[in-house]
C-alpha cells in the first residue's frame, strides 16, 4: 500500500464519484469471488463488501444514506456469491455436476461532455457540462434450462437527473416453458419500438443520443422498465417469416416533482397501472424487420393550491365554486409506434413514426387540457467502413400538439451526425453534433426559467462519450 493510501484511506471525494466508485468496487469483489473455491466464497463476499461500506462511509453529507444502501447491495452480492458462485466450477471441488452454465457478469462505465451553443439543453450545457455519467454492473445466471434470473444496478447523473442515487435498474425470473412463450415477473424492460429495451447500453448503439422525438433520455427514469408481469414468444411463421412478441403489464415508480409554480404542489402521486405490447415481424427478407408497439398508462395525483390563490381561481373560473384547495387528476396516456429496419452487411436503416395521446380527467377542464395529441418521427441510417469505425445520421422530429405547428416553441427538429470507435473490444469513444431548430423540447428551469417561446430558435450542440465495458 503506498503512502497516501495509509494515511488517508477516507480521502474526501464527490458523493457522486463515491457512488460510482462503489458500483466498480463490487464489481471487483464479485469478479474476485467467481474465480475462488466454494468454501471462501461467504467470508469472501463479506470482507469485499465490507471493503464497498468502507467507501460508503466516506462519501462525506451522503455517508448515512449512501451506507444503507450499500448494505442492501452487501446483501444482494453475498446472495449472488452464495447462489452462483457457490456451486462446483472447478475441479476437485466436489464430485457433483455443475449446473446450466457459468453465471455471466457484465459492467460498465460512461463519461460524457456536451456543449451547446444557445440554449441549456439536459443539463447546463451552454458552459459546457460533464454531468453526463452512467455506471452499471449487471449479473444474468441460467439456474435451469427454462429457468434464468438476471438484475442490474445502476447509477447515473444527467443534469438535474440521477445525481448518482443507485437503483435496481432491472431483474426478473424468466421462465420459458416453448420457444412461443415464455413469462418473465420482476422489473423487466420496457419492449418499446425498436431500441428501447436497450437504450441503456451505450455499447449496443452508434449515436450517443438516440433520436429524442421517440427516445427522449431525460425520460428514462420512467420509459426504460416496469414493476409487473410479462409474457414473450417467437411464432414461427413458415413462408411468412417469424414474428417475434411481448406483452406486459404492471406500474412505474415515479417521483414527485419538485413544484415549479408558486402556492401549487403535486401530492400523492401514483401509477395505477400499465401495460402494453410490440410484435416485431421478420418477413422472408434478409435483413427486414417491421414492428408496432402500444403502451397505456394511468397516472393520478393532487394538486394542492395555497389558500390564497383560491379565490382568484374560482373567479376565473378555473376551478368549480365550493373548490376547497385540492385538485384531484388523472393523466391517462396512450403511445403507439410503428417500426421499420433493414440490415444488409454494415448498412442499418431504421426509421420509426409514433403519435402519444394524452388526456386529463379533474374538474377543473378549464385548468387542464383535456386532449392532446404529439406526433414525434425519425429516420436514422449507419454504415460499418471497419470494425472500429462507424459513423451514423438521423433526422428527429417532434410535434406536442399536432394542431400546432408554427412557432418556435410548438416543435423540435434535429439533424445529428455521429461517429463511433471502437479503440479496443472493451473500449469505444463517440463523437457527436447536433444542429437543432426548435425548442419544444427544452426545459425552462434549466434556462432561468424562461418561456420556451422565448429561447433561441436555431442552435447546436456536440457531444463527447466513452464507454468502457466488459
Amino acid at each position: 500500500m503506498d503512502r497516501a493510501a495509509r494515511v488517508a484511506p477516507c480521502a474526501r471525494t464527490e458523493p457522486g464519484s463515491a457512488n460510482a466508485l462503489t458500483l466498480l468496487a463490487l464489481a471487483r469483489g464479485v469478479l474476485e469471488i467467481a474465480r475462488l473455491p466454494k468454501e471462501q466464497v461467504r467470508l469472501t463476499a463479506v470482507r469485499e463488501c465490507q471493503k464497498v461500506l468502507t467507501m460508503g462511509r466516506c462519501s462525506g453529507r451522503r455517508g448515512r444514506s449512501t451506507r444503507q444502501l450499500l448494505e442492501r447491495m452487501l446483501q444482494l452480492a453475498a446472495l449472488a456469491a452464495s447462489l452462483f458462485f457457490a456451486l462446483p466450477a472447478r475441479a476437485g471441488d466436489s464430485d457433483q455436476e455443475s449446473g446450466p452454465g457459468a453465471p455471466e457478469i457484465h459492467a460498465f462505465v460512461s463519461q460524457g461532455f456536451m456543449k451547446t451553443t444557445k440554449n441549456n439543453y439536459l443539463a447546463n450545457s451552454k458552459r459546457g457540462s460533464f454531468e453526463f455519467s452512467e455506471v452499471g454492473l449487471n449479473l444474468t445466471e441460467r439456474l435451469t434450462d427454462d429457468l434464468r434470473l438476471g438484475v442490474q444496478l445502476f447509477t447515473y447523473d444527467l443534469g438535474p437527473l440521477g445525481n448518482y442515487r443507485t437503483q435496481f435498474d432491472w431483474y426478473y425470473l424468466d421462465y420459458k416453458f416453448r420457444d412461443w412463450l415464455g413469462i418473465r415477473a420482476g422489473r423487466t424492460k420496457i419492449p418499446f419500438g425498436l431500441y428501447n429495451d436497450s437504450s441503456d447500453i451505450d455499447a449496443a448503439r452508434i449515436p450517443i443520443l438516440l433520436p429524442q422525438s421517440i427516445y427522449p433520455i431525460d425520460h428514462r427514469d420512467y420509459l426504460l422498465a416496469q414493476t409487473g408481469g410479462e409474457l414473450y414468444g417467437n411464432v414461427v411463421l413458415g413462408p411468412l417469416g417469424s414474428l417475434e412478441y411481448r406483452g406486459y403489464g404492471g406500474t412505474i415508480s415515479l417521483q414527485t416533482p419538485a413544484s415549479t409554480t408558486p402556492g401549487i404542489t403535486e401530492t400523492n402521486l401514483t401509477v395505477p397501472y400499465i401495460y402494453g405490447g410490440r410484435a416485431l415481424w421478420s418477413p422472408p427478407i434478409d435483413g427486414l424487420t417491421l414492428g408496432a408497439s402500444y403502451q397505456a398508462l394511468r397516472i393520478d395525483w393532487d394538486y394542492q393550491v395555497a389558500a390564497p390563490l383560491i379565490p382568484s381561481f374560482v373567479m376565473a373560473g378555473l376551478v368549480p365554486a365550493g373548490f376547497t384547495g385540492t385538485l384531484p387528476v388523472k393523466f391517462l396516456i396512450k403511445f403507439w409506434i410503428a417500426s421499420l429496419e433493414y440490415q444488409t452487411g454494415g448498412f442499418i436503416f431504421s426509421s420509426e413514426y409514433s403519435r402519444w395521446i394524452a388526456s386529463f380527467v379533474s374538474e377543473a377542464p378549464k385548468l387542464l387540457p383535456g386532449h392532446v395529441v404529439n406526433e414525434r418521427y425519425y429516420a436514422m441510417a449507419s454504415y460499418q467502413v471497419t470494425p472500429w469505425f462507424t459513423p451514423s445520421a438521423y433526422y428527429s422530429v417532434y410535434f406536442p400538439d399536432v394542431t400546432q405547428r408554427s412557432l418556435r416553441a410548438n416543435y423540435q427538429r434535429d439533424a445529428a451526425l455521429s461517429f463511433r470507435y471502437d479503440l479496443n473490444t472493451h473500449w469505444l469513444l463517440k463523437i457527436e453534433g447536433h444542429y437543432m431548430n426548435g425548442t419544444a423540447a427544452l426545459d425552462p428551469t434549466l434556462n432561468g426559467g424562461q418561456g420556451v417561446q422565448t429561447l433561441t430558435k436555431d442552435w447546436a450542440m456536440l457531444l463527447v462519450k466513452t464507454t468502457a465495458y466488459f
